[in-house]
């Protein structure tokens, strides 16, 4: 199992990752949403290439799945640690999975680390640091009461008194089956091949 505090001091990089499979699910999903918060500065940028724009916004999709890949996988390896709770009739579904608030606590230290940063600003005026202060402290507190909901959870699961499932995020514009641009792009391509055949 995991413990919201653990989770805090490893997203902010006071503690090294504990052995286990559940961690590495936890270090691939916080790895991914670092790089994620990387490419997206980038993909604002107005003064390179179009050509740039669209790799960053290529390696933004690749690290997406590779989140939610992680969220999915973190909820697995926890609810085979509780497939032996007897769970209560009166048990209460969680319409949030211990996964994705592992995912938003992640998340929400990048956004810590960037507000803190903001508050050291020299190239600044003080009302900006002063509001970047305000916000610092909004997301501080919204990560403890979030951890506070995971603690929960995760207690009230082992006792058998709420669950949750993992729902598959199925990512549909990443497979080309499943995205109507990509696959009618290369059914064009297909159609336009065949038209082209000499018989």
């Amino acid at each position: 199992m995991i413990a919201s505090g653990e989770l805090i001091a490893f997203h902010d990089g006071l503690k090294a990752r504990p052995a286990g499979q559940i961690w590495e699910a936890v270090e691939a999903n916080h790895r991914n949403n670092d790089a994620l918060w990387k490419e997206e500065d980038l993909a604002r940028r107005r003064n390179v290439p179009d050509a740039e724009i669209a790799a960053n916004k290529r390696a933004i999709d690749s690290h997406n799945q590779k989140r939610n890949d992680a969220i999915e996988r973190i909820d697995e390896i926890l609810l085979t640690h509780l497939n032996d709770v007897q769970k209560r009739k009166d048990a209460r579904l969680s319409s949030e999975t211990a996964g994705a608030m592992t995912d938003r606590l992640s998340i929400l230290s990048l956004k810590i680390r960037a507000m803190r940063l903001q508050t050291v600003r020299k190239d600044v005026d003080q009302a900006h640091v002063d509001a970047c202060a305000q916000k610092l402290s909004r997301l501080t507190e919204q990560r403890a009461d979030l951890a506070g909901c995971l603690d929960r959870l995760l207690a009230e699961a082992a006792r058998g008194e709420s669950y949750f499932k993992v729902y598959r995020q199925f990512k549909m514009y990443n497979d080309p089956k499943l995205n109507p641009a990509v696959y009618g792009e290369n059914a064009g391509e297909k159609r336009g091949e065949a038209g082209g055949r000499k018989t």
